[in-house]
């Protein structure tokens, strides 16, 4: 498929795991795509991979923001595509909260897409179009002990998808939230675990496995392409059904 032929996306967090995925995908299908990461040697050569541009990128800064953009715009004239998929995960039980750590996290993973969406939307009202897909997580439709602070900012994502489909469809801008589940990734599979050691912890998950980035990268290419042209302010579970519940073996229908 060749859904992004002339289009120009700027993929966050894009150096590796599901970022790295989707700005692959991206590519393939005819994106001029810009990576924008603080990981700036991975996500370089990516990019040089890719055919596309690396920029250096802290999306809790608004200056690397502005300049990300300014830059873009200056060299390919536009931005129709922001995959905003930087993220922080971090565990810590509810007495052991730590003040400093939940601001940074929220920086990143909140404070991140707000900024990312402040800068394309001048670029995107311009041309009267554009998609930003917002990623949260599973934990952004559900609770999950041990992540309160990442749960509350993935709930946040999921509430500022909605808001900025509100206020930015009459522009032509669409925005989604996509939830990943568990997912093969750096962040997903910190220890590199394998073979039934990496499958044990998801046997009450429907699908009974995790979930590998290219499936994530799939349908955040859909909510981005033309494929969901009529599709904003939607949240697209890509969790092997986790959030639909617990898997209960024994129980009869298991």
């Amino acid at each position: 498929m060749n859904r992004f032929v002339g289009k120009v996306a700027i993929v966050t967090g894009g150096s590796q795991g599901m970022g790295e995925a989707t700005a692959r995908l991206l590519a393939e299908e005819g994106a001029t795509v810009v990576i924008g990461d603080v990981l700036d040697e991975k996500g370089a050569a990516v990019a040089a991979d890719i055919g596309g541009v690396f920029h250096h990128l802290d999306v809790s800064s608004e200056s690397d923001w502005v300049r990300l953009v300014e830059d873009t715009t200056s060299q390919f004239g536009t931005v129709d595509v922001l995959i905003n998929n930087a993220g922080m995960l971090a565990f810590a039980a509810v007495e052991d909260i730590d003040v400093a750590a939940v601001e940074k996290l929220f920086s990143v993973n909140v404070i991140g897409a707000m900024l990312g969406a402040k800068a394309v939307v001048p670029v995107m009202k311009k041309a009267a179009r554009g998609v930003i897909v917002n990623i949260s997580s599973v934990d952004g439709l559900r609770g999950v002990n041990g992540l309160s602070a990442y749960t509350a900012s993935k709930w946040a994502v999921r509430g500022l998808t909605k808001t900025q489909a509100l206020e930015l469809g009459p522009s032509g801008i669409r925005v989604c939230s996509v939830h990943p589940g568990g997912v093969d990734t750096q962040l997903g599979n910190p220890m590199g675990r394998t073979g039934d050691d990496l499958q044990k912890p998801y046997g009450q998950v429907p699908l009974r496995r995790i979930g590998l980035p290219d499936e994530v990268a799939r349908v955040t290419a859909f909510a981005a392409s033309d494929d969901a042209s009529y599709m904003s302010g939607a949240e697209l579970a890509v969790d092997g059904g986790w959030s639909a519940g617990t898997y209960y073996p024994g129980l009869p229908g298991s």
